[in-house]
């Protein structure tokens, strides 16, 4: 606040400038503070499991899931996050099918657990000659990575393990050795595949790591559901019940239908300018919470 006084007393506006960057500054470090406490959650702290598949719109879907899956790796790169293309399928046009991203670092699971959901895009599709607008829709998952200290019990007569040669676009070790792994998990039916690290242990490891956590949060959500029993019925997201739509035509603009908050940057959303989206989710959710006591 000095900087205001100041400008008070010059009328200068070099010292203006220099306020308005400090309270730019100020109000930066006041959302970070304010969504650290926002996220109280069990696993909050954790890393996170982030999937994505395309959904009803054939290759618009399937290029609107790619570019979901480049949002989310441009956010967890600029907040410092180690990720990992853990597996993915690509689209037979463009994009892709699915993919599984590993986000590692505190608090990454707590940032991105309000991207679970519909995501629904609205634009003029490239793919199509007679440029009509088309409606594309792509859901997101997003699960807590679950530490090896947390007992999950598998039983490796209940795994089947499965190589294969990588699938991808070219490179001189693709198709060539057997390091793509595929894990089932025989009692639930999981399928796990890993096909991007470097060698068949190391895919291994890392399918490993994910199934831990699907199983873990499939006891979890075994539990939720007994306490949703109790509580009554809860609408569930569905295809017909997007969490949030980005519209590029006829207008620009990202909305998220939970918090009712809108962005029109819709370019700089895309590229991984997200945190305005989770700071107005954690918000949404502690109301929620609160409401329901």
């Amino acid at each position: 606040m000095e900087w205001f006084e100041f400008y008070k007393e010059e009328k200068n506006l070099e010292t203006l400038q220099a306020f308005l960057e400090e309270l730019e500054a100020f109000e930066s470090k006041l959302k970070k503070e304010e969504i650290k406490l926002l996220l109280s959650g069990e696993y909050d702290y954790s890393s996170a499991i982030l999937s994505i598949h395309a959904g009803t719109g054939g290759t618009d879907a399937q290029d609107w899931a790619y570019m979901l899956l480049r949002m989310y790796v441009r956010w967890a790169e600029k907040k410092g996050y180690k990720v990992k293309l853990v597996d993915s399928l690509p689209g037979e046009e463009a994009g892709i099918k699915n993919a599984v991203l590993l986000i590692e670092g505190p608090w990454a699971y707590g940032y991105l657990k309000g991207e679970k959901g519909v995501h629904r895009l609205i634009r003029i599709s490239p793919f199509d000659a007679n440029s009509r607008r088309h409606t594309s829709f792509a859901s997101v998952t997003v699960i807590p990575e679950i530490e090896e200290d947390i007992e999950v019990k598998i039983k490796p007569e209940d795994l089947r393990i499965e190589t294969m040669r990588a699938s991808g676009h070219g490179g001189q070790h693709v198709n060539k050795t057997e390091s793509a792994v595929r894990i089932t998990h025989i009692p639930t039916g999981i399928v796990v595949t890993c096909q991007n690290e470097r060698s068949q242990y190391l895919n291994k490891m890392t399918a490993l790591k994910i199934l831990r956590s699907r199983l873990y949060q499939l006891e979890k959500q075994k539990l939720e559901q007994k306490k949703e029993n109790l509580i009554g019925e809860k609408k569930e997201i569905s295809w017909g019940n997007q969490i949030r739509t980005y519209t590029l035509h006829p207008y620009r603009i990202v909305k998220d239908h939970r918090t009712q908050y809108e962005n029109y940057k819709v370019e700089e959303v895309l590229n991984g300018e997200i945190d305005d989206f989770i700071r107005e989710y954690l918000l949404w959710e502690a109301k929620q919470k609160l409401n329901k006591k």
